[in-house]
């Protein structure tokens, strides 16, 4: 394996749940030495699900390739131990309560103190100062406030995203920011003092329907799985599946009908002139469609579809996605190790010519305390036991 683009940085985090622990699993398959700091209970994200052979999904997601040690930080000893990890590192990361890192002693302030080149990162909700700095801040409550349940689902109900979008854009910009500022450092010696909240990490994702509302005069609605704006856009009912696919033009219009729908006719309908008509007429145009679809194969309909350049996709639930034909031909599948034995995981989704990336194992409970606490030569008395 060619070296790994992080070799060489250390990494501490003071992290539960998703978001930090979404960035430092990134830094960790680059290579990054993550030493994730665990209360005795565990980061509570273990306790989340027990879906894979006893573990739990989300932990193992997000924290293969870590070094788990647990600190006692209401003990002199544990917050010595801590106190000396910040000094080596080149990274902290946090997204405990609101103040809760400061009240440890290891605040921006404090931290950098310790340790000038440290790059000291903090996640969390809704950010410092303001009515919202001491609120909690769940995922889907992240969802609400940015208002992406206002464009989400169909008119009459809002719908969540169904993964937890707020906390992986978050865990995004933290892992890009952290690498933004490691390369700065080369040039400046200095370290640095990132913070990214969930409101406005997701915030930055919802510019475009703000811009559409803001400047447009009113909100986008929401469509359902529809596109509120193009017309036919969206799920379609075969005779045994779903296809989706869209229409982007009058040229794939007239493709569509005489090669997918093949009635070449309802491209001259007058109802259907344009996708302007198309949207006033979709409840229509969605019974001519569905007369057709309906009674053809899933098969029939994408290979249709494919020979017509118009895009399209097949509603896979997740054992679909699991046996996608794409994945399996890029060979973008290995395994990770674990306690209960081998996970099958997707590789991670950039892959560079001239760099490495990393699939370590996923850590037990406290599996490096000994470890970590020896080389900083410090007893087993800062754990929490």
């Amino acid at each position: 394996m060619s070296r790994l683009p992080l070799e060489g940085i250390t990494v501490v985090s003071l992290e539960q749940a998703v978001a930090a622990p979404f960035a430092t699993r990134q830094l960790a398959d680059l290579g990054a030495r993550v030493i994730k700091v665990e209360r005795d209970t565990g980061d509570f994200a273990r306790g989340y699900d027990s879906k894979v052979n006893g573990m739990a999904s989300y932990f193992v997601w997000l924290n293969r390739g870590k070094e788990s040690i647990v600190l006692d930080l209401k003990s002199a000893q544990g917050l010595e131990a801590l106190r000396r990890l910040v000094a080596k590192a080149d990274v902290l990361v946090q997204n405990l309560a609101p103040g809760a890192v400061e009240r440890l002693g290891f605040g921006a302030d404090d931290a950098l103190t310790i340790n000038p080149k440290l790059i000291h990162v903090s996640v969390s909700g809704y950010g410092k100062g303001g009515p919202y700095e001491q609120k909690k801040a769940y995922d889907l409550l992240v969802q609400c406030e940015s208002g992406l349940l206002s464009v989400t689902g169909t008119e009459d109900s809002p719908a969540k995203v169904g993964v937890s979008i707020a906390d992986i854009c978050a865990g995004m910009y933290a892992y890009s920011g952290i690498l933004t500022s490691l390369l700065q450092r080369t040039s400046t010696g200095r370290g640095d003092v990132l913070e990214i909240s969930m409101l406005e990490a997701l915030g930055e994702w919802m510019s475009q329907p703000y811009f559409f509302a803001e400047y447009g005069g009113a909100p986008p609605s929401r469509s359902g799985a529809q596109h509120a704006s193009i017309a036919p856009y969206g799920p379609f009912n075969t005779a045994d599946g779903t296809v989706f696919f869209g229409i982007q033009n009058e040229r794939e219009w007239g493709k569509f009908c005489r090669e997918v729908l093949q009635q070449p006719a309802l491209a001259e309908e007058p109802r259907f002139g344009g996708n302007d008509a198309r949207v006033n007429h979709r409840a229509d145009l969605h019974d001519e469609i569905n007369n057709v679809l309906r009674s053809l194969p899933t098969q029939v309909v994408v290979e249709r579809l494919d020979a017509a350049s118009i895009a399209n996709a097949e509603l896979r639930d997740m054992h679909g996605f699991s046996d996608h034909p794409q994945l399996s031909a890029r060979n973008r599948w290995r395994d990770v190790p674990s306690s209960v034995g081998p996970l099958r995981s997707l590789i991670p989704p950039v892959t560079s010519r001239e760099a490495g990336f990393s699939m370590g194992p996923v850590p037990g409970l406290g599996e490096h305390t000994e470890q970590v606490l020896a080389e900083l030569g410090l007893p087993l008395a800062a754990a929490d036991r």
